[in-house]
């Protein structure tokens, strides 16, 4: 009988701490949410055409805003979807925001050109930008 009135508490426990790691708003890490998008940023300044540098700059977005973000792009990956809902989203830091937000920015200036060199510097500004309020 004592098993018994021990099985269910623990089973909820169990369950919700099984929902809690699972769940990335619980797990949420904003800054390694803007680090990714330097990564990606990263990969964009250095991409071999400007198919790829965009990709890769909405792949930066993505991560820095997140789904509910104005400029998400449901149509590129989100490489930070398991870490939470956007560094922007998920922080509580105003001054972070403001930068990420100022990233997002510079990134979308790439997105608006098709000249390579430009993308590519556009992106390097973005990752450099991510990267000083990272490190």
């Amino acid at each position: 009988m004592i098993r018994k009135s021990f099985r269910l508490p623990l089973t909820v426990i169990g369950a919700t701490a099984f929902f809690a790691l699972a769940n990335p708003a619980f797990a949420a890490d904003s800054m390694k949410e803007a680090m990714t998008a330097a990564t990606h940023a990263g990969f964009a300044s250095k991409a071999a055409n400007i198919k790829q540098v965009h990709m890769h700059l909405h792949h930066a977005i993505n991560c820095l805003e997140g789904p509910n973000g104005e400029d998400f792009d449901k149509t590129n990956a989100n490489p930070c979807a398991a870490i939470g809902n956007g560094a922007i989203a998920d922080s509580s830091d105003s001054a972070m925001k403001d930068k990420w937000m100022k990233a997002v920015s510079t990134a979308k200036m790439g997105l608006a050109t098709d000249d390579l060199a430009k993308a590519q510097k556009d992106a390097s500004d973005v990752e450099m930008e991510l990267k000083a309020h990272g490190e």
